[in-house]
């Protein structure tokens, strides 16, 4: 039966795909309203041949970000969950089932992950049942690369994230931060030293070079009890000197009863960042080091690090109030249907990493302390372009790793994995932040609201001792 299906889905995307091309012989165009077809993964309009077969561009995308991520899905029903426009986020392991079954090609897929793809055959690819089976169980993926993942501490699938609303749809931590950008730093032992040391770095681990090369010399192995060295403590009380920590003034306080509208929400959102954008300004110029590099530079830094350095204080030293007083302001907006249904892919992707991230720190549980030197790493990055004191700033960045570094040792000497932990945060929201800027404006009340919902619910989960789920709620 199962076959039978595959067979028919392939002879339709035979002639589809035949379609197509000889309406592009003809000069015929996807646009032409009498000549509109779907997609044929989830029925959406398509817009041209992707990976071989006529697909939508959600779904086109889906497929690249889960064949270039390496992700593993699982289905909490039974393998036949309904593909469509409003449902195809639902079931990610359903979605990518379909686009295989279809003939979706991975390998025409660019190993770069740029746009474009590298394989010009036309026409759907078909695979056996076996090797739909080895992709969907992440088996192929396993034997092309060894998987580095976040390290444990307890984590299980329960904390990754997931675009359904459902426990059993979520793919595992390993799958949802791609091998490609997470690295279980704490592993550097010798062989892995030799690995990495004298080597020319691949291009995915370029996002904080100078972390890797650090972290070779430190040799980052289970650290003995120790007492703080002399230098470390003065220059972390001079990093939280330099932060303000008293509670943001801008107005999250929201009568009962009353609905936010799409557009007070995100004028407030909008009053949130101008505060927190003049809290960094104010914070470099409380820098202990602020004297030792040039406004040029500063300008050069600040210009290319303000959004990190604001999702890092949201994510710490503002977490009651960004996912307490703005995640109650947020509930009281519901979206229309129209919104819902025009958030884009994108937003889905920063959504999931947003809220994986969200449950990494509330898991850590990050000190004061320990964010400050995040900060400072964070903004202290040499490769920006544009820099004149690169040296300087190697050194300065130096510098408060192994600050870091000391002071979690000594002050978690029971938790070895708790500063590659932490220093590999870094990467995701590099990663997340330069995503947040390519979403629509107009998406972004929905795309808070959608993270802070379950951020918060994450929250009464752990409490209550229930497993959390990611939930898209459009009601209060």
């Amino acid at each position: 039966m199962e076959v039978e299906k595959r067979t028919n889905g392939f002879e339709y995307a035979d002639r589809s795909n035949a379609k197509a091309v000889t309406d592009a012989v003809n000069g015929s165009n996807l646009d032409d309203p009498a000549d509109q077809r779907t997609c044929l993964i989830c029925g959406d309009r398509a817009t041209g041949l992707h990976y071989g077969i006529i697909s939508c561009e959600g779904c086109k995308g889906f497929f690249k970000r889960s064949i270039c991520n390496k992700r593993v899905y699982r289905c909490s029903r039974d393998k036949n969950c309904e593909m469509s426009r409003k449902q195809r986020n639902r079931c990610q392991y359903c979605r990518l089932l379909k686009c295989l079954q279809m003939g979706m090609n991975r390998k025409a897929i660019r190993e770069d992950g740029m746009p474009g793809g590298r394989n010009k055959s036309i026409g759907p690819v078909q695979i056996t049942e076996e090797e739909i089976e080895r992709i969907m169980s992440g088996q192929e993926f396993k034997e092309d690369a060894p998987e580095h993942t976040w390290g444990n501490n307890g984590d299980s699938d329960h904390s990754s994230p997931s675009n359904g609303a459902s426990e059993g749809n979520q793919p595992s931590p390993a799958s949802t931060l791609s091998s490609n950008r997470s690295v279980e730093m704490n592993s550097y032992t010798a062989a892995l030293r030799d690995q990495y040391i004298n080597t020319s770095m691949s291009t995915h681990y370029q996002l904080l070079p100078h972390l890797f090369s650090y972290a070779t010399q430190s040799g980052l192995l289970a650290p003995q009890a120790r007492s703080l060295y002399p230098q470390s403590h003065p220059l972390v009380l001079q990093l939280v000197a330099a932060e303000d920590l008293a509670p943001l003034a801008t107005p999250m306080l929201i009568e009962d009863g009353y609905k936010v509208t799409q557009v007070e929400l995100f004028a407030l959102l909008c009053r949130l960042a101008d505060e927190l954008l003049f809290r960094q300004i104010s914070w470099i110029k409380k820098l202990p080091f602020f004297c030792e590099l040039s406004i040029e530079d500063y300008t050069c830094l600040l210009s290319s690090t303000w959004q990190e350095l604001i999702l890092l204080s949201c994510l710490t030293i503002y977490s009651a109030q960004i996912f307490g007083d703005l995640a109650d302001v947020t509930a009281k907006y519901t979206p229309s249907d129209d919104e819902l249904q025009s958030f884009s892919e994108d937003g889905m992707e920063v959504m999931e990493r947003l809220i994986y991230l969200f449950r990494k720190f509330h898991q850590l549980k990050i000190s004061n302390e320990e964010y400050a030197c995040m900060k400072a790493i964070n903004f202290l990055n040499q490769d920006i372009r544009g820099l004149s004191n690169i040296s300087q700033l190697e050194q300065l960045n130096k510098r408060y790793w192994y600050v870091c570094q000391d002071y979690t040792e000594f002050k978690y000497p029971h938790q070895p994995k708790r500063f590659p932990e932490i220093m590999m945060c870094l990467p995701e929201i590099r990663c997340i932040a330069g995503k947040l800027v390519n979403i629509p404006l107009e998406q972004l009340p929905l795309l808070f609201k959608a993270v802070l919902h379950s951020c918060k619910s994450s929250l009464s989960s752990y409490r209550s001792g229930l497993s959390p789920c990611i939930t898209v709620s459009s009601g209060n």
